[in-house]
């Protein structure tokens, strides 16, 4: 950001910082060992999608990017707020190579242009009685915040907390809760 811009109250976006998921997989290890909640397989990135078709192209290759020989495919949606998510499922649940699929993903993006689009990445888990518990990764703050939903539009914020203490140690956690936004219908 040059002398000009800040006198006229412009910012450069900061820029996304990828390799923090790589700290997933001992989180989910943790999550397992600690609050019996084990990794779905599933996660999905979530950006907004620029018009034409360069954006177009871009989830092409990231998708491409992922299920190229022999990788899951993507699924790309877009919720009612016009943000795309692209989906990516492992099977048998890995998540160690889920954060990498992942990864790629964003990486095709930002190579595309569009690293200030990318909001985050949420990677599921659920328990033995089948309630989802997702980490929810903000790109532009570096960190993770849990996010339990108990109903279509409740949460359960001591389910949240107490992801928080467990996986604390393994993946850095956003320390400011008023950033820890609902995601509501998540197509993971």
């Amino acid at each position: 950001m040059g002398f000009w811009d800040a006198i006229r109250g412009r910012t450069t976006p900061r820029a996304a910082t990828l390799d923090a998921l790589f700290a997933v997989p001992s989180a989910a290890l943790t999550l397992e060992a600690g609050l019996g909640l084990r990794p779905t397989g599933a996660g999905s990135v979530c950006f907004r999608a620029a018009e034409g078709a360069a954006s177009v192209r871009s989830q092409a290759e990231a998708a491409e990017l992922v299920g190229h020989d022999g990788g899951p495919p993507t699924e790309s949606s877009v919720d009612d707020y016009g943000y795309t998510w692209l989906t990516v499922r492992t099977d048998p649940p890995d998540p160690a190579t889920l954060v990498t699929d992942l990864h790629a993903v964003n990486s095709a993006l930002e190579a595309q242009g569009f690293s200030s689009s990318l909001l985050c990445s949420v990677i599921a888990f659920v328990d033995e009685q089948g309630t989802r518990a997702y980490l929810v990764y903000l790109y532009k703050q570096g960190t993770f915040y849990p996010f339990v939903p108990s109903g279509p539009s409740t949460r359960d914020t001591l389910r949240e907390r107490q992801l928080r203490d467990e996986v604390g140690s393994d993946v850095p956690i956003e320390p400011d809760t008023g950033r820890w936004m609902p995601i509501w219908g998540l197509p993971v």
